[in-house]
């Protein structure tokens, strides 16, 4: 199951999420359930940013939701946001990464 999150931040905002983002990106890339994560800046829109993280399942996913540890990291970007959050589960229909 993969994870999509745009997150848009406040332009005075954007590099406090980007430092902050070095200190817990292998607590998430490294959660157990966990398979891997990326985070992706937009490129015409810096205050722009997704991550994208693949898990085991749902239930990975929410035992990462419920932690202490996403509880302090999202506590800690939210006053970021310059808009909601946005976020999305999906799975993969076509994998062309794969091939080649």
């Amino acid at each position: 199951m993969i994870r999509i999150v745009k997150l848009t931040f406040t332009p005075d905002s954007i590099d406090l999420f980007l430092a902050h983002f070095e200190t817990v990106k292998d607590i998430v890339n490294n959660y157990p359930g966990c398979n891997g994560m990326q985070m992706l800046q937009d490129i015409n829109n810096p205050f722009i940013c997704f991550t994208y993280s693949n898990w085991n399942g749902p239930a990975d996913l929410e035992a990462y939701r419920n932690s202490e540890q996403f509880k302090t990291i999202w506590s800690t970007i939210k006053p970021w946001f310059g808009a909601r959050a946005e976020a999305w589960s999906v799975e993969p229909q076509f994998d062309g990464f794969a091939l080649k």
